[in-house]
């Protein structure tokens, strides 16, 4: 029950700000040309930002666990292959294969990792290594992704335009500055690291806010099919796969809550802000951010209670 109410309280005030953001969208106090310029802001502002500051953040000598930090980094690639793979196969609409994929796999992480782990075990844990070893993964593809599925392109996207639009991505350039300056042996001044948490934390409720008053229920309801089927994939799916081959590995504790942050977390807001900065339609990604996060709290739990049952938390 403990793990259920601190499930619903991580996860619930994210989805009731995006129904706030609906209801002062259909108030018109959100307007669409607000929520154009926020997602912008977010992209190109916040976002990078935030990167920045949590690959700044993330200890690369302390507590170093190399076989967790490749599990992580394999199980991610893995992943995403397999299911992009899938989904240009399986899904009808291709137009709609860049969000389905990069909603079926990439987490809110950096979110919501760090605040589980310190409420079970009372430090952060292997949420840094975990974030080390998926999260600039998730960037990477879902600039890759988003750029070759774009349905603007219509498959005549050459390897240039490619390479050119993964170099001069915000998102990208946030996790390389933030990982060189992590390497240098001098620490970020106080007030720039205060600058830039200042500019990260405008993310979280701006995109929500954005996401909530962008919503088209029609539209919404055309795309359930993949909608559902992205947060099956998203909760219960590789999770499924994943945290048996990690307890295989001999993973416990702190790594398998780690590794379900990483697999079964809730789709994140910022795969919306991407998608509709990158030509996509957006629709599908707000869907499944809402979906996934308001059933998370449930399937968290779950895992939660079926990790311990198993005597692995321990």
């Amino acid at each position: 029950m403990s793990n259920l109410i601190f499930s619903l309280n991580s996860t619930l005030p994210i989805f009731i700000v995006i129904i706030i953001g609906y209801v002062l969208g259909q108030k018109k106090f959100l307007t669409k040309e607000f929520c154009s310029v926020a997602d912008k802001l977010v992209f190109r502002v916040g976002l990078p930002a935030m990167l920045f500051c949590d690959m700044t953040s993330i200890d690369l000598t302390e507590n170093f666990n190399g076989k967790f930090v490749l599990f992580c980094f394999g199980a991610t690639a893995i992943s995403i292959i397999v299911i992009w793979i899938l989904a240009r196969i399986f899904l009808r609409d291709k137009s709609l294969t860049g969000e389905f994929v990069q909603a079926c796999y990439r987490s809110s992480a950096a979110i919501l990792g760090v605040a589980f782990i310190q409420n079970i075990y009372g430090t952060s844990g292997m949420a840094p290594l975990m974030m080390l070893g998926s999260v600039p993964l998730f960037n990477i593809f879902a600039v890759l992704i988003l750029t070759i599925e774009n349905p603007s392109h219509k498959g005549k996207l050459h390897p240039g335009a490619i390479l050119y639009g993964i170099l001069t991505n915000p998102i990208l350039d946030g996790i390389l500055i933030g990982t060189i300056y992590n390497l240098l042996p001098i620490g970020l001044p106080a007030m720039a690291q205060k600058t830039f948490n200042t500019l990260g934390s405008l993310t979280t409720p701006l995109a929500l806010l954005s996401i909530g008053a962008s919503f088209e229920g029609a539209k919404a309801i055309k795309k359930l099919g993949p909608t559902v089927a992205a947060s099956f994939c998203k909760l219960m799916l590789l999770d499924m796969i994943f945290l048996p081959i990690a307890i295989k590995f001999g993973f416990r504790g702190q790594e398998l809550i780690a590794l379900l942050i990483m697999l079964g977390s809730p789709t994140t807001p910022a795969s919306y802000v991407m998608s509709k900065n990158m030509g996509h339609d957006g629709t599908l990604s707000a869907s499944c951010v809402a979906a996934t996060t308001l059933f998370s709290a449930v399937t968290m739990t779950l895992w939660i209670y079926v990790l311990s049952a198993g005597g692995f938390l321990a």
